[in-house]
Order: C-alpha cells, then sequence, then structure tokens
C-alpha cells in the first residue's frame, strides 16, 4: 500500500476517533471542552464584580460614575499529551481486510483515551478535598438515602441554596453514580410524589422535574483493575454543578469545570518498530481536565449504606 493510500486511511481513521462517543461516559456534561489553539493557556477565576449594587444616578454636569474594577485571578498552566498504541501482527493483518482490523485498533486505543479522561474527571468531582466548606457533605447513619427516613429533596435543595449563595446561579447539572440511582429512584420520598394517574416509575425526566435541575446523567462508566475486577467509575456520591452553556460558555464565566483541549489534537496514526513484525495504531490527544470554579458544584458524598 502506498503512502498516500496510507495517509487517507490514518485521516479516516482520525474523524472515526473524533465522532466516537461511548454513552456510559458522562464527564463531558461537567467538563465541558473549550478549544485552545495551543498547548499553554490561562485559567481565569471568577469574581463577583458583576453582582455589586453600584451608585449609578448621576446628576446634569457631574463625573461619570466609574467603579473599581476587581480584575481576574489568572494562572497559567500547560495541557498533557495522552497517546495509547493498539499492535497488529502482519499475521493478523494478512488474516482479516486491513481497514476492519484498524477501525477495531482505533475504536479500542480511543476508547483508551476516553476513559482516562472520564477517570481523570470523576476523581476531581469526587475529591472532598477540591470543594470548599458549605459546598460538601457526607451523609451518614439516618441522612444516608438507603434509610428509607432520609430526605434526598431536602438534601439537593441544601446543595442547589449552598451554590447559589456562592455564584448566584441554580446549578444546572447533575452526576450520580449508579449506585445512588438505584437507590433514589426507589426512595419512598421520591416515589411518593408520583401522582396516581401515573406508572409508579421513577424516571430521569421525573428526577429532572422535581429536583429543578435540566441536565442529570447517571455515571455508569467501569473500569478493569489490576486483577481483572471490574471497578466503578462513579462511586455512589452525587455531584452538582453550574456549567455554562455551549453557545455562550467563555473562560469568564463562573463555570464549575471544562476540559481545554489543544484543537484537532485527536488523530490516529500508524508506526512500526525497526526489527519487529508489528504494526501500531496509536491515538493521540492533548488535553487537561480543570475543576475552575469549585464554588459552583457540590459533592454529596458517601450517599448509600
Amino acid at each position: 500500500m502506498g503512502r498516500l493510500e496510507d495517509l487517507r486511511i490514518n485521516a479516516y481513521l482520525s474523524e472515526v476517533a473524533r465522532g466516537y462517543k461511548n454513552n456510559a461516559f458522562v464527564a463531558d456534561a461537567l467538563f465541558p471542552t473549550i478549544d485552545s489553539e495551543s498547548e499553554k493557556i490561562d485559567i481565569f477565576e471568577f469574581n463577583k464584580e458583576a453582582f455589586q449594587v453600584y451608585n449609578t444616578e448621576r446628576a446634569i454636569r457631574a463625573n461619570s460614575n466609574v467603579m473599581s474594577p476587581k480584575g481576574f485571578n489568572k494562572k497559567s498552566a500547560t495541557l498533557t499529551e495522552h497517546d495509547l498504541a493498539y499492535p497488529i501482527d502482519y499475521r493478523e493483518e494478512d488474516e482479516s481486510k486491513k481497514v476492519k482490523l484498524q477501525l477495531h485498533a482505533t475504536n479500542v486505543v480511543t476508547e483508551g483515551l476516553k476513559l482516562k479522561h472520564e477517570t481523570q474527571c470523576a476523581d476531581l468531582v469526587q475529591n472532598l478535598n477540591n470543594y470548599p466548606s458549605g459546598n460538601k457533605v457526607t451523609l451518614a447513619g439516618t441522612s444516608k438515602f438507603t434509610n428509607k427516613n432520609s430526605d434526598p429533596l431536602g438534601v439537593i435543595d441544601d446543595a442547589k441554596d449552598a451554590v447559589a449563595g456562592k455564584i448566584a446561579q441554580d446549578p444546572n447539572t447533575m452526576v450520580i453514580g449508579n449506585e445512588s440511582w438505584k437507590v433514589l429512584k426507589r426512595h419512598p420520598q421520591i416515589v411518593g410524589l408520583i401522582s396516581d394517574n401515573k406508572n409508579k416509575l421513577v424516571t430521569l425526566e421525573f428526577l429532572k422535574e422535581i429536583f429543578e435541575i435540566p441536565n442529570i446523567y447517571i455515571g455508569k462508566s467501569v473500569f478493569v483493575d489490576e486483577n481483572g475486577n471490574f471497578v466503578k467509575v462513579w462511586k455512589d456520591n452525587i455531584v452538582l454543578a453550574y456549567t455554562s452553556p455551549l453557545s455562550s460558555r467563555t473562560e469568564y464565566d463562573p463555570a464549575f469545570a471544562y476540559t481545554v483541549k489543544k484543537k484537532n489534537s485527536l488523530n490516529i496514526d500508524e508506526y512500526r518498530k525497526e526489527g519487529n513484525k508489528l504494526k501500531y495504531i496509536r491515538a493521540t490527544d492533548i488535553y487537561t481536565p480543570f475543576l475552575v470554579g469549585p464554588e459552583a458544584g457540590y459533592l454529596i458524598y458517601d450517599a448509600n449504606q
């Protein structure tokens, strides 16, 4: 196969990788992507000067009312390269159609990069130390949602009030670990809110209505540990956050988190090593997830028994 055809296949596989999406992954809901032209970036921290009440009345011929800008806190960071390669023996390639085997390899390495991103984000938002005082709670005893007398609605309302009190915005996104979701949808307080003329089944749409949070996702992704056991990425925790809409998001918004990604950095290529009979299909991406405004989020930790 000629060099030109190899380049065409690599470009095609890169497009496959960019369009690939695993429905189990939910980190993008909390860490929406901002593209960057360079690997070195500036992170801006939200301030409250837009919410102050100013003296705006002006008499005839008087000077204008000039505010004293507080400016922005800024820190610089560098994005991280991630890559993963899948080996293909020449005999395996001979026994299959080339592009089909490369498509399989592309999906595997792309899945690997995306799972890494999912675990990075989950680790950040499920760490109590990453939240300020008042933006987290650890449930214990009868407050755990596995107790039928617990008050999930009250806990959620307290979380929403805490976020609104810090950024003047209600949280609009929630990620629920699958174990917590299984308990919540059977909780007598939640089920009891369903009207008699409806099927007594708690759905995500119903949860969005009663919690007044428009975007709710269930974290179901898993990874395999060194002993071959499946481990849940999202524990029995619930994360609430305010995330800016895609259409208007900038680095100045009071957003909880985002992933800064070098523009068009997800690419698939192939390479060989001298002296062996393997071809490697490699996925490369350049990104870093940042928890930029922890006051715009809230962690409900250890919700189950």
